[in-house]
């Protein structure tokens, strides 16, 4: 689960580094146990099958498995390397790992002998620190589509064929905003693109929320931002200049945001984390398509009474439609009470034989060509098309695939963009108020 929360590494971390106090061994650790850390529950069995796996081949070795909710996760785990009880092996984040690499709690992976060819394209190199040193190994992938109400979509006289050749600029919304008005139904039964149509009052809104993004964007606006020819920071990787003061990326957000003051996008607040994310909005009928990431299908799919169907992101202005494409790793604390055991257990999971297995569950796609193509193979048998999410990463000629910003300070720049977007979401600010927000993240990264 990849819930757009970012809790922000404590200056106690930092200073307890310094002063060298996060020593010590972690909780319940042994020569003969390997501790592991993960957040989604949905691989949890997964994982404790490549556990198996792993122990048949290293005999006296023995995997520890703890899984913790995404908000509880990072906050123990930055308690643990305050305390010295940190985990062998976390899953981690690309946003995370930066800030854990600059303050040296992460263990180099670079004598595993990990081949960035062994991976879907891009996912190695995104785990390459400032230093040139490489911090995680290649876990999983996702891109994000459009998933919808079949019957909604039907009874809008909206095919899937069309859904799948949407278009859009910032100007008049193009095909996309026309489908998405269509699929809007206010109270009295009017839609969104006919006379009469009522925006203060909406029943069924054409877009879920997903909130306002923050500074990435994953759910909400990112593949708009993307396809309109806009990047983050001033490089792929280790920016040096955020760039939401551009007039491309404002025009995006003007247009975005501006759907739900026309009534096709629901509200800010509609929207809760835990208790109404946008999946839940479909699942209720409140909404009939959501922008959502591949680690969501087998729960859009798995709503009872719910048909759903998926489509790709729409054609931007570049011609191209465009993705995050976020990439889960796993790296080793440098503090390992188990740090030879640890590496073993690292290997392994990056390993052809657990990717497969991990595959074989149809919970997400793995990092490698056989492992994505045991994904796909399982959500064929449950009956599942995944071919929105598979095709952008296959397809280079028409679909652009973009990562999270990887700088330092993220934690500091989810800060000031997540009251920054809610305001121009949800208190209808001026996007050129972007500027100041944007000069002061840069200020930081300039330190």
């Amino acid at each position: 689960m990849r819930i757009r929360t970012v809790v922000a590494l404590t200056g106690a971390l930092a200073l307890s580094l310094t002063a060298g106090c996060a020593k010590g061994g972690g909780a319940g650790s042994s020569a003969n146990t390997v501790s592991y850390w993960l957040w989604d529950a949905n691989q949890l069995p997964a994982y404790q099958a490549c556990a198996k796996g792993f122990e048949t081949e290293n005999p006296g070795l023995n995997v520890k498995i703890t899984q913790l909710g995404w908000d509880d996760y990072w906050t123990k785990l930055t308690a643990s390397f305050i305390a010295g009880t940190q985990p062998d092996v976390f899953t981690d984040h690309i946003q995370k790992f930066g800030q854990f690499a600059d303050l040296k709690v992460l263990e180099p992976l670079d004598d595993l002998g990990i081949d960035p060819s062994d991976y879907q394209s891009g996912l190695a190199g995104n785990w390459t620190g400032q230093d040139g040193n490489s911090y995680g190994a290649p876990k999983d992938w996702d891109t994000v589509a459009l998933f919808y109400n079949q019957k909604m979509a039907k009874t809008a006289g909206l095919t899937a064929q069309e859904l799948n050749t949407l278009s859009w600029n910032p100007k008049d919304g193009g095909t996309f905003e026309k489908a998405i008005a269509r699929l809007t139904i206010d109270r009295n039964g009017k839609r969104g693109d006919e006379p009469g149509f009522d925006r203060h009052h909406v029943k069924v809104y054409g877009l879920a929320t997903g909130g306002g993004g923050d500074g990435d964007g994953q759910t909400q606006w990112s593949n708009f931002a993307a396809s309109a020819g806009w990047t983050y920071t001033d490089k792929k990787r280790w920016g040096t200049k955020y760039q939401y003061d551009s007039k491309t990326f404002q025009s995006v957000v003007k247009w975005y945001f501006g759907l739900a003051k026309k009534g096709y996008l629901a509200p800010l607040t509609d929207y809760s984390a835990g208790a109404n994310p946008a999946n839940a909005q479909v699942a209720a009928g409140k909404a009939a398509a959501a922008f959502d990431g591949a680690w969501m299908i087998s729960t859009y799919y798995g709503v009872k009474g719910l048909k759903v169907g998926t489509a790709f992101t729409p054609v931007g202005p570049t011609g191209k439609r465009a993705t995050m494409m976020n990439g889960l790793g796993d790296s080793v604390t440098k503090n390992a009470p188990n740090k030879q055991g640890a590496l073993k257990w690292v290997k392994y999971l990056s390993s052809d034989a657990c990717q497969k297995t991990v595959g074989s569950y149809g919970i997400v796609f793995p990092a490698t060509p056989d492992g994505t193509k045991a994904a796909v193979a399982a959500y064929k048998k449950k009956g599942i098309d995944v071919t929105a999410f598979t095709e952008p990463v296959a397809d280079k000629k028409d679909f652009t695939t973009f990562s999270f910003p990887i700088t330092n300070y993220s934690a500091d720049m989810f800060a000031l963009m997540h009251p920054a977007m809610q305001d121009i979401y949800g208190n209808n600010k001026s996007v050129s108020s972007l500027d100041q927000t944007t000069d002061q993240i840069n200020l930081i990264l300039d330190q």
